[in-house]
């Protein structure tokens, strides 16, 4: 089996695994032949609603099990049942269920971003790694890609707020989604389940488990999801957004009953879907253009049909993903202490096309926005005590080894030329008849005369592009532990730290065969205003009449008469003198205002002279708690940690030599042509919060209440600027929060159930932000107020034991600024601002505000079998989800579609 993503850490990786195989030899000789229980209480949601207090919860948030009221951590925790009544799909749906949870799927289906109290990162850049960490058993997701299929047998999701680097020291600096499944169980059950729903909606999948021995237990579980898309391209009719995606998974536990547990975990997964579908919110004069009878593209009309759900693309968006993994893990007691170790190694490919202009226009083809292969292995070793004394430890390691290797390309199409075309006659007033009307044709002619060279029909040409691949290697390990000393009775204080080290290293390979961006304009214009210096000076000396350019022949005899060496130091000399102070003067080069048109530059490839194109950071993570047992049932804490996320190259198009690179790399000759300097990595992101909660737990009710301020610095921020995404850290992202969930059942039948969340984020300092000075504005996208209102009657309603199930919830998201983040396009904050009433109406207009209601009503027989009606989103509350400056079209805004009301039924048989 292959366990490496790259060979130069293969002892290190031998060294781990050997030693998880000495862990396991001495517990098998060990294990003792007799069984004891099998399953843990509380192991399995169904078990928790059979139990005496359906308010226990048990969370392993700490790595530790605990009660929901008892870890003194800000965690939400989403049920088997909830994610069945809600019928929730995949990791996107569980924002209708936790306020603090925002997940945005945008560019394609890879590109999901999570972030929990206002903090996430963006993810359509494959080089960043989310600041909300994501596990599966145990095991960490690099990306959110690796995990964003349905699973029959969950358990729980556990969303832990806040920076958790203490125990989870790879990047989770604004906090954790924990997924965990069921382990097999040595009694035979499982399940089986279809759905059918509009959009023709078929969800099939099953999960089987059982004994295999007396000591060995199997579960396996496979799902399949299609459905058709809910948006129509009109270009071909083709459906966009829809569902088709299945996935298998196997377990096997390992557990005789002695100190040994071992558990291996094989999945598989492949999605092929047509993601993700753009409307144009705000057209422009460039839109304009497209449109006009020489291109003849087509645009969807938002603001005169903002709900039909038709967009228009010439290029079929195609997602292709495949992503498997195997893991294992191992626990065995030595008395009062038990040692965990998790292995795993995952791969995961994708492929995503995307038309990036989103119309119908043939612009750009083949344009493929992601294509990479991530291989990973971690290894995780800890030891955790359970002392019966005041006293009790976790102590581990962790490491970290990824090789990613990523490609994108942009092609142009055959309507480019015309567009650019277009562009440039109308940027030199060829509409308004002015005289200095230029086309592409005049231009290739003007600047093959300039450099030697033939340019006729080569600007722009259809199949010129950009072609980019890099490769990154990343390598990582830390320490981390935690103790818990109960100071007196009922106070205990927690004290953990994490140290992490971090290694990336870079390598690039991109190409623009894109003529034009090609050109030195500089060098081009260096030597029009030598040209003209000399004719200018040669017309002086020969009496020609003021500002008159002598011709090539006259200047020729002027040579002859007055001899070359004098013509070079009266005329040549002073003229290429001038050239040389002035051809980067855009007053004096009018060439450099065709810099615009340079759409696809050529890139500093890396390593070079300059550039090493690595990094080697460390950080120490810290955390302090105090936790209060006020009674049986109330407990109160006071916290304070530290999050950390590794720096992270820019793995884009647009990965350019930082300022003081660019400058070094200019001043040695280095730099190729039209080089401009951005951001090839970010610094790392630290974070840090303070914390008070309260949790209660009665008979018939519990709550929770958090207050919290914490701030992000240098957060890793990726904007996209029309053209590519650049990625810069925001000096300083500060958040203050008040969180509150609870639940009550007034009967045995009914639970209510609310959480909210309040969240202030500003940000208190982001001058170099790719679109302006955006201190002291609000975080782009965060909404003020969130809440969740749910409800659920489970009322026995006959002597054979059958049920009625209703269950609904209610989500809601205050109402956020959508053009936040556009100061470069709107500005509503000044009435001296001329544009300052059209604007604000439009800022006003453009908001996205939630009100998103699921329901489902389930006859639940006592044989086994439940048959459901259900509905997510129905009220049909349509919003844009995110807002983005539309590609090639000036000021104009795109967007992405939320998903429309969706309904079913559903049949289920529990075996």
């Amino acid at each position: 089996m292959k366990f490496t993503a790259s060979g130069r850490s293969a002892a290190v990786r031998s060294a781990l695994l050997v030693g998880t195989a000495a862990l396991a030899i001495p517990s098998v000789a060990a294990a003792q032949e007799e069984g004891q229980e099998q399953a843990a209480q509380y192991d399995d949601a169904e078990e928790q609603a059979e139990s005496p207090d359906p308010n226990v919860i048990v969370v392993t948030a700490t790595k530790r099990e605990q009660t929901l009221q008892e870890v003194p951590v800000a965690v939400s925790v989403t049920t088997a049942e909830t994610i069945e009544r809600a019928q929730i799909r995949d990791i996107a749906d569980l924002a209708t269920v936790v306020p603090s949870l925002r997940v945005s799927q945008n560019q394609s289906a890879f590109a999901t971003s999570y972030s929990v109290r206002g903090f996430g990162t963006d993810g359509n850049n494959i080089g960043l790694e989310p600041s909300v960490a994501m596990f599966v058993d145990g095991v960490y997701r690099s990306r959110a890609i690796s995990q964003i299929s349905d699973l029959p047998d969950i358990q729980r999701v556990e969303v832990l707020r806040g920076p958790q680097s203490t125990l989870f020291g790879k990047n989770a600096s604004a906090g954790v989604i924990s997924i965990v499944t069921k382990k097999p169980e040595f009694e035979f059950n499982g399940m089986v389940e279809a759905s059918y729903g509009n959009y023709d909606a078929k969800v099939v999948k099953g999960y089987v488990t059982g004994p295999i021995s007396d000591s060995i237990a199997f579960s396996a579980g496979a799902g399949w999801n299609n459905r058709d898309g809910f948006l129509t391209n009109g270009f071909n009719g083709e459906d966009v957004n829809d569902r088709n995606r299945w996935f298998t998974r196997g377990q096997l536990l390992f557990d005789n009953g002695g100190p040994l547990q071992a558990r291996i975990i094989a999945d598989y997964d492949e999605i092929e879907e047509r993601c993700c579908g753009v409307v144009n919110v705000l057209p422009s004069a460039e839109t304009g253009l497209i449109q006009s009878p020489f291109i003849g593209g087509q645009i969807n009309d938002f603001q005169d049909n903002p709900d039909g759900d038709v967009i228009f693309t010439d290029v079929d968006p195609v997602n292709r993903i495949k992503n498997k993994g195997v893991s294992g893990q191992l626990d065995y007691e030595f008395g009062a202490v038990t040692a965990t170790s998790i292995t795993a190694y995952r791969e995961t490919s994708l492929s995503a096309d995307q038309d990036v202009d989103f119309t119908s226009a043939s612009l750009a083809t083949g344009a493929n926005i992601g294509q990479a292969d991530i291989d990973t292995f971690t290894q995780e070793l800890r030891f955790s005590s359970d002392f019966d004394g005041p006293f009790n430890f976790l102590l581990g390691g962790y490491y970290f080894d990824e090789r990613v290797d990523t490609s994108d390309q942009i092609v142009y199409g055959s309507d480019f030329r015309t567009f650019a075309d277009l562009g440039f006659q109308s940027a030199t007033g060829c509409f308004v008849g002015a005289p200095t009307c230029q086309s592409i044709g005049t231009l290739e002619a003007t600047l093959g005369a300039l450099n030697g060279a033939d340019y006729t029909g080569q600007f722009f040409a259809e199949g010129q592009g950009f072609f980019n691949n890099i490769v990154q290697d990343n390598e990582a390990y830390s320490i981390f532990g935690n103790i818990d000393f109960e100071i007196v009775d009922n106070l205990v204080l927690t004290l953990g730290a994490n140290y992490t080290k971090d290694k990336k290293q870079i390598v690039t390979n991109s190409q623009s065969t894109d003529v034009f961006s090609n050109v030195d304009l500089v060098a081009s214009g260096n030597t029009a205003i030598y040209q003209q210096g000399v004719a200018l000076g040669a017309g002086q000396a020969l009496g020609l009449p003021a500002g008159t350019l002598a011709t090539a022949d006259q200047i020729n005899a002027l040579i002859g008469v007055i001899g070359l060496p004098t013509f070079q130091a009266l005329i040549a000399g002073p003229a290429q003198a001038f050239a040389d102070a002035n051809d980067t003067n855009p007053a004096v080069n009018p060439l450099l205002g065709l810099r615009e048109f340079q759409f696809l530059p050529p890139l500093q490839n890396c390593p070079n002279a300059v550039e090493d194109c690595a990094t080697n950071d460390d950080d120490w993570s810290w955390n302090a708690r105090l936790a209060y047992e006020l009674s049986p049932t109330l407990n109160v804490y006071a916290s304070w940690a530290t999050g950390y996320k590794a720096p992270s190259f820019n793995l884009s198009r647009d990965s350019r030599p930082l300022p003081g690179d660019f400058a070094s790399l200019v001043s040695q000759g280095l730099a190729v042509n039209n080089l401009r300097p951005g951001t090839r990595f970010a610094e790392a992101e630290n974070s840090e919060v303070y914390e008070i909660g309260i949790k209660g737990n009665w008979d018939y009710a519990a709550a929770n209440l958090t207050v919290f301020q914490q701030t992000i610095d240098d957060f890793q921020a990726n904007t996209f600027v029309g053209s590519s995404f650049v990625l810069s850290n925001a000096g300083k992202q500060e958040t203050f929060g008040v969180e509150f969930d609870g639940n009550v059942r007034p009967t045995d039948s009914l639970t209510l159930n609310v959480a909210m969340t309040y969240l202030d984020a500003v940000y208190d300092s982001f001058e170099g932000s790719a679109v302006g000075d955006l201190s002291g504005r609000p975080v782009a996208g965060v909404p003020e107020l969130s809440a969740v209102f749910g409800a659920v009657w489970n009322k026995e309603i006959n002597d054979a034991g059958d049920r009625f199930i209703l269950a609904g919830d209610f989500s809601y998201q205050s109402q956020v600024p959508a053009l936040d983040g556009f100061p470069n396009f709107i500005d509503d904050s000044d009435p001296a601002n001329p544009d300052y009433g059209p604007a604000l109406a439009i800022a006003q207009f453009y908001t996205r505000e939630v009100n998103s209601m699921n329901a489902s009503a389930t006859y639940a027989m006592a044989n086994g079998l439940e048959l459901t009606v259900w509905g997510r989103n129905l009220l049909d509350d349509r919003y844009i989800t995110t807002f983005f400056p539309a590609v090639a079209q000036g000021e104009a805004i795109s967007g992405y579609p939320n998903q429309p009301r969706t309904y079913g039924v559903a049949a289920k048989f529990k075996f």
